[in-house]
């Protein structure tokens, strides 16, 4: 079935199916967007995601990544050796059990992805100063509950 495309003029979906997924769109379409500031980085985009749960979660077992990262161990294991040589992340034995060992991010590998970040919330900030007031103040007003929807609320 063809797509209608998005309009800034189109009427509001009538029905939660169609705000669902007309919201599916646009957050997709956004992420592919702001993910275009990620080439500054270097790194491929599964390194990124890695690094971004290393450096917002923080230290984390592989077992634990690979889950999060939703990927299989042998996956996280070169994911993570990439990192380690690119001086991103290092490796910590737990001191109060030494076969266990988690993944940290290096301040190296925090200020990349701290400026990542910074770059795609620049490009979203540009964005939404080309916006008139009224579309940047509905956003606004709309952010609360597209934020309880995220959290499963």
């Amino acid at each position: 079935m063809p797509r209608k495309s998005a309009s800034p003029t189109r009427t509001p979906p009538d029905t939660t199916p169609d705000l669902a997924d007309r919201l599916h769109s646009a957050a997709i379409h956004l992420l592919r967007r702001l993910r275009r500031q990620d080439d500054a980085s270097g790194l491929a985009a599964p390194q990124l995601s890695a690094l971004s749960v290393i450096v917002f979660g923080g230290p984390i077992t592989l077992g634990d990544l690979a889950q999060a990262e939703q990927v299989r161990p042998p996956t996280i294991t070169r994911l993570v050796a990439a990192l380690e040589a690119d001086g991103l992340v290092e490796r910590v034995t737990a001191s109060d059990d030494r076969r266990v060992v988690h993944v940290r991010a290096t301040s190296r590998g925090a200020r990349l992805l701290q400026e990542g970040r910074r770059r795609r919330v620049a490009s979203l900030a540009t964005a939404l100063r080309a916006l008139p007031a009224a579309e940047r103040a509905a956003i606004a007003r709309a952010l609360p509950a597209i934020e309880k929807v995220v959290r499963g609320e």
